[in-house]
């Protein structure tokens, strides 16, 4: 009967379970991705919080123009 749910007599086929294989670590690397930009999101939201912003790191002296 399992044999049967499988769709064929002979095992597993090598390219299934290298798909499977690679399809795990695809998902690995995802959720490793996932809770990098959670914690990068996280330092945003507290820096967001605190009133410090982006452009007031800029040095507008030292700027270059955007068009010239």
């Amino acid at each position: 009967m399992a044999k049967a749910l499988l769709g064929h007599v002979g095992g597993f086929d090598p390219r299934v379970l290298a798909e499977m294989r690679r399809l795990q670590q695809r998902v690995q690397d995802l959720e490793t991705q996932l809770l990098r930009v959670q914690a990068e999101n996280d330092a945003l939201a507290a820096a967001a919080r605190h009133g410090s912003s982006v452009l007031d790191s800029i040095d507008v002296h030292k700027a270059e123009p955007a068009l010239t």
